[in-house]
């Protein structure tokens, strides 16, 4: 029962993901249908985000406290009526909509991570981590490479969003069906009520280890959401003069990646038993890949190698969702995933707009070209190298790490945080 929730779960994950990355193949589309700039369609798109940052801390809280049978049905039925508004055509109510993607959306990856953290292996729990957002990643892959052609041969931009919103509804209704009404028992549940609920996130928030796991997340997050899922078709189409079709499809090869990235990352960080490592090592492919991307040559590398191996690289963002859940007590579990993703994701509604403002700037409302691209996302490139850096600060969560750490702390005797010091 609990694997079919599970499995679900990572559907609407999926059903999320494509609606999420789906705009950056209509941007013209979406442009004319609102007469909006191409920048203007990026913030409204980014208004999803707007959404799922914030609601992650209420979707962790609310895991923790009510159980996830109460609130990712909810969550499902949300993004479905977000994309039913979305197909209005109307700005007002297509940004409403598109606030309610990104905060009913959140809760199908913090409750997949919740049933995988609560009633799944520990020792499998980083490999679990990485299949459920290896699903999101292929709803991000196919919001793009099917789509696209969709909207290239003709299809009307907002019958495929009242089709994609009228597909959540029956989702919705089998999420309260299959998601089991009682949890499994966890050592020190807390209580429920809003000063537990908030002494719960004051203790995750507090724990130096977790802000450290939401900027790795984010850092190696950032380039996909930011400058794949909104403006890699345009500057594969921009900067290097692809044609459309082919464009979607060389951008959906970052998603694509995660596909592969995310399960093999977390399987080997599993495997090894050390976190750190995995993260590092991904962190530097990341960092080559992105450069070459913006820097190298047109043609020196074959089509479609650079964006997956980008992508298979930045798959080791979610390693950072299991330390978290590693380092902070158990029954903290739904509010630290909501508090990782809380952080991952501001920084990316935080830096969007910050990022089409650099564009537009370096372009002076000119035709966008490849120094303009170069000149915009450079800084993506610092923020891998720092979360490079930050990695070595993180605490060690992995099996083998933990070996001759002292133990953690019983439950109401402060957070999970183990000692740094080896014993003798």
């Amino acid at each position: 029962m609990v694997a079919a929730a599970w499995l679900l779960t990572a559907v609407f994950y999926f059903y999320q993901y494509s609606m999420r990355s789906a705009p950056a193949v209509m941007v013209p589309e979406l442009s004319t249908a609102f007469g909006m700039t191409a920048v203007g369609v990026a913030s409204l798109v980014g208004l999803f985000y707007y959404g799922y940052a914030p609601f992650s801390l209420v979707a962790g809280v609310a895991m923790d406290q009510l159980g996830p049978r109460k609130v990712v049905p909810l969550g499902a039925a949300s993004v479905a009526i977000g994309a039913i508004l979305f197909s209005t055509g109307d700005p007002t109510f297509a940004s409403i909509g598109r606030f309610m993607q990104g905060a009913g959306g959140v809760f199908a990856l913090i409750g997949a991570i919740y049933l995988v953290t609560t009633f799944m292996p520990a020792s499998r729990a980083a490999t679990l981590v990485g299949v459920t957002q290896m699903f999101g990643m292929a709803g991000g892959s196919a919001g793009q490479f099917v789509v696209g052609p969709l909207i290239g041969s003709g299809t009307p931009w907002d019958r495929l969003w009242l089709v994609a919103g009228i597909f959540g509804i029956p989702i919705a209704a089998l999420l309260l069906l299959l998601i089991p009404k009682r949890e499994a028992p966890v050592a020190g549940t807390q209580r429920r009520g809003l000063g537990p609920a908030f002494r719960a996130m004051g203790t995750v928030f507090a724990n130096p280890q977790s802000i450290l796991c939401g900027l790795i997340a984010g850092l190696l997050f950032v380039p996909t959401t930011i400058f794949d899922m909104v403006w890699g078709v345009r500057y594969l189409q921009e900067a290097h003069d692809l044609p459309y079709s082919v464009a979607v499809l060389r951008s959906a090869a970052v998603p694509f990646g995660w596909i592969i990235g995310c399960p093999l990352l977390g399987w080997m960080a599993d495997r090894i038993g050390r976190r750190k490592p995995v993260i590092i090592g991904s962190g530097l492919v990341l960092l080559v890949t992105m450069a070459l991307i913006l820097f190298a040559p047109v043609g020196l590398f074959p089509p479609f190698s650079l964006a997956l191996a980008a992508g298979i690289a930045s798959g080791a963002a979610m390693i950072p969702y299991t330390v978290i859940k590693e380092a902070n007590r158990p029954e903290h579990s739904g509010t630290a995933t909501g508090v990782i993703n809380f952080i991952n994701f501001s920084m990316t509604a935080l830096l969007g707009p910050i990022f089409a403002r650099r564009l537009i700037e370096a372009s002076a409302d000119t035709d966008r070209q490849l120094a303009h691209y170069q000149q915009t996302f450079q800084p993506l490139l610092y923020g891998v190298v720092v979360a490079i850096i930050l990695t070595f600060l993180l605490r060690e969560t992995g099996r083998k790490g933990r070996t001759g750490q002292s133990a953690p702390r019983r439950s109401g005797e402060g957070p999970r945080v183990m000692s740094l010091k080896r014993r003798t």
